[in-house]
C-alpha cells in the first residue's frame, strides 16, 4: 500500500539536553569508547531519572517530526558503542587500552583481557522504556562485531578475526532478545567498515552473520564515513559496500547527503533495503522538504520505492536541539511529497 512506502526513521543518537551532558566536553574529543562518567551533568543517584527524562524528550521530538520509526536517542549514551562494548566480561574497566582513532589520535579504548562473555541483556531496560512511551516503531542500535574489535586493545585472542568472532557472539545474544522483548528492528552500527576496509574484506561479512545467525526479526546495518561535527571532508564513495549484499541482514543504513553519494552506488545492493541519509549534518541550515524529496527521487531512478527508507545521514548528537528538530520535520514532510506523487 502507498502509505507503506517510503518510511522514515532515525540512525541512532539525537541530541542529549545540555543540563545532561557537557556537551562541549564532547565536541572537541574522538566519541568517547570506554565509560565518562565525568561528561554527565547529574549526579550518579539521580542520572537514571534525568536520563529517562531527557529519553522522553527525545521521543516526543521524534513524534512531533512525523518519524515513522523511532529510537531512543541514545540518551543513556556516551556515544554509540561504550554502554554495550564496556558491558562484556573479558574487560579491564580498570586499565583501559590505547589504539590509534578513525583519525589516527590515540584513543582509550576497552582492554579484552579474557574470553568475552555477555553478561545477561544490556539494552533490556532501555527498549522496555521506550516501548512503554511509544505506539511507533521502534528501533535499537548495537555496536557492531567489526567496529568493536577495531574500537578495542586485544590481550588475549592475538587475533583480529577471533575477537570479532567472540563480539559478535555476544552481539548476536543481544539482537536475539531484543527482537524477542519487542524491538521492530535491531540496527548493527559498523562505521569502521569504510575506515578500515582491508580488515573489512578478511572478516567483516563472517563476523555480521555470526551476530545475525538463528535472528529472526528485521535487522539493519549502519555504514558511515564518521560524525559530521568531527569529520568535515568525505569521500564521495564507499571503499566497503558491495561486499554487504552478502550480509545475512534485512536493510543497510547509507551515509549518502553530505559527502554527496552518487546513488549509483546503491546499484550494489541488489538483495537490500536501503535506508538513505538524506539529512546533511554537517550543514547547520535545515533542510526543506523539497531537498528532500529531490534526494528520494533520485535513489528512485536506482531503487524501488518498496526498497527504500528515508533517514538522516547518522546520530545527530552533535546538532543543537532546534535544528534535528526541523531536520526531522524536513525528512518527514520531504517523503510524504514523494510517497504522495507515487499514488
Amino acid at each position: 500500500m502507498a502509505q507503506e512506502l517510503l518510511p522514515t526513521t532515525v540512525v541512532g543518537s539525537y541530541p542529549q539536553p545540555d543540563w545532561l551532558i557537557d556537551r562541549e566536553n564532547l565536541r572537541h574529543r574522538s566519541p568517547p569508547r570506554v565509560r565518562r562518567p565525568e561528561i554527565w551533568r547529574v549526579a550518579p543517584d539521580w542520572l537514571d531519572q534525568a536520563q529517562d527524562d531527557a529519553t522522553l524528550l527525545a521521543i516526543r521530538d521524534m513524534e512531533r517530526a512525523g518519524i515513522d520509526i523511532v529510537n531512543d536517542g541514545e540518551t543513556r549514551r556516551e556515544s554509540y558503542s561504550t554502554v554495550f562494548a564496556n558491558s562484556l566480561d573479558g574487560i579491564d574497566l580498570a586499565n583501559p587500552g590505547t589504539v590509534p582513532s578513525r583519525r589516527g589520535e590515540p584513543d582509550a579504548v576497552p582492554r579484552v583481557v579474557g574470553p568475552l562473555r555477555r553478561k545477561g541483556p544490556v539494552l533490556a531496560r532501555d527498549l522496555d522504556f521506550l516501548r512503554a512511551n511509544t505506539e511507533r516503531r521502534v528501533k535499537m542500535t548495537v555496536p557492531g562485531p567489526f567496529t568493536m574489535a577495531q574500537q578495542a586493545k586485544d590481550d588475549f585472542y592475538g587475533d583480529e578475526a577471533a575477537l570479532a568472532m567472540a563480539y559478535a557472539a555476544a552481539v548476536n545474544e543481544e539482537v536475539k532478545d531484543l527482537l524477542a522483548a519487542g524491538a521492530d528492528i535491531v540496527q548493527l552500527d559498523e562505521p569502521f567498515l569504510q575506515a578500515r576496509p582491508e580488515q573489512a574484506k578478511d572478516y567483516a561479512v563472517v563476523a555480521i552473520n555470526r551476530a545475525l545467525e538463528g535472528v529472526g526479526g528485521t535487522t539493519a546495518l549502519h555504514l558511515c564515513f564518521g560524525y559530521a561535527a568531527l569529520i568535515k571532508d568525505k569521500p564521495s564513495g564507499y571503499s566497503f559496500l558491495p561486499q554487504l549484499n552478502e550480509c545475512v541482514v534485512d536493510q543497510i543504513s547509507i551515509e549518502a547527503a553530505q559527502p554527496g553519494l552518487d546513488v549509483a552506488a546503491l546499484e550494489a545492493l541488489p538483495d537490500k533495503t536501503i535506508i538513505l541519509g538524506v539529512i546533511d549534518l554537517g550543514d547547520p541550515a535545515v533542510e526543506t522538504p523539497d531537498i528532500v524529496a529531490a534526494r528520494l527521487r533520485a535513489a528512485l531512478n536506482v531503487v524501488p520505492p518498496e526498497r527504500l527508507v528515508a533517514a538522516p545521514d547518522c546520530g545527530m548528537k552533535y546538532l543543537p536541539r532546534d535544528v534535528a528538530l526541523g531536520k526531522l520535520r524536513a525528512l518527514a514532510e520531504g517523503a510524504r511529497m514523494v510517497r504522495e506523487s507515487l499514488g
